[in-house]
């Protein structure tokens, strides 16, 4: 960890705590849109982790995380190294409630962008230059797109040993091995040697208590693994982490027919081969379609809007090589979480 940090011209000393405005663009009416930054330093050396959230501006989820998470000042007063929270990175869709930005772009499959290029190339590739590339760590916060609900998870390169062992220290039930995706912000810090998770939780335009203590927790722990908290306070801070179970691959059933979904099973159940999740009806019900799964495993995702059309994900089941103990894990629900925000 260097003496000084620069951010967009804001310089953070060792020891300091700033709030600063990183500049991206103007709106029609010449009105500045500015990316929000925290960033706390502690006063000995330590890793950088950056976390991040709506790089989807619908996923507000994170945004609340991060808020929280902000207010533990007596806790992060004790860090070692450099906390840089980015609570909104999508700042246009998220003042509109859109996931994507005003050129219809999804930010989050241009990274690492262009100095010169279209206004979401622009927004990744400052957000490269001026957090990611000074960092050795990252966690950025998901929810579910439209109308989706997931079961806090954890999506990481498990390959990589590190990030295996970062993934499990998150604490969430699910941790899924996912290969990287062209132009996603994590495809793009794995490439210059960051170590990153991607967290997946909730709803969009939705908060979730449960989503919200889960990654808050998840990524005080990850600061204990990596050298910035002190194990022993976390443990009189955060509730007790549960079992992780790996996940080998997963898969979205979709509507064999379009109506009325008539879900009989939720995230977190265990279905088997050839079980009845559901069924779609036409509005008078004289037809009913079933949906059924392909293969034992535990559903991770769902959609929350009943009106579906032929070929619309319904629900994503993840497989396990015991689905029935990861069911069992993540049935004994959420721990009485006690927030103690100081």
């Amino acid at each position: 960890m260097t003496k000084a940090l620069t951010i967009d011209g804001v310089t953070i000393k060792k020891g300091e705590r700033k709030y600063l405005e990183m500049h991206i663009a103007k709106l029609f009416d010449n009105t500045e849109m500015t990316i929000p930054v925290e960033v706390i330093r502690g006063k000995e050396n330590g890793p950088t982790l950056f976390v991040s959230s709506a790089i989807h501006g619908d996923e507000i989820n994170g945004v609340e995380t991060i808020r929280r998470l902000l207010q533990r000042k007596k806790l992060l007063s004790s860090i070692k190294g450099t906390l840089i929270a980015v609570p909104i990175i999508n700042v246009f869709g998220y003042n509109r409630n859109l996931r994507y930005l005003p050129d219809r772009r999804d930010l989050n499959r241009v990274f690492p962008g262009s100095k010169k290029g279209s206004l979401a190339s622009q927004i990744a590739y400052k957000f490269m230059k001026e957090i990611v590339e000074k960092c050795e760590y990252g966690i950025d916060l998901h929810t579910g797109s439209a109308h989706r609900y997931n079961l806090p998870q954890i999506r990481a390169f498990l390959d990589n040993k590190e990030i295996k062992a970062l993934a499990e220290a998150f604490g969430v039930p699910v941790i899924l091995h996912s290969n990287m995706r062209d132009g996603s912000l994590r495809q793009a810090a794995t490439e210059k040697g960051v170590k990153i998770l991607l967290f997946e939780g909730g709803e969009a335009l939705r908060y979730n208590e449960e989503i919200i203590r889960s990654a808050e927790n998840g990524i005080l722990w990850t600061m204990c693994n990596i050298g910035m908290l002190d194990k022993e306070l976390i443990k009189r801070k955060v509730p007790k982490r549960r079992e992780v179970f790996y996940a080998a691959s997963s898969h979205w059933i979709r509507a064999p027919h379009s109506g009325s979904l008539h879900a009989r099973k939720n995230v977190g159940h265990k279905v088997k081969k050839n079980e009845v999740l559901g069924f779609i009806s036409d509005p008078l019900g004289k037809e009913k379609h079933y949906v059924k799964a392909r293969e034992t495993g535990v559903i991770i995702g769902i959609t929350m809007l009943p009106l579906v059309t032929n070929g619309d994900a319904l629900f994503h089941i993840a497989t396990f090589e015991n689905a029935e103990a990861v069911a069992e894990g993540v049935a004994e629900g959420v721990e009485d979480y006690q927030e103690d925000l100081e």
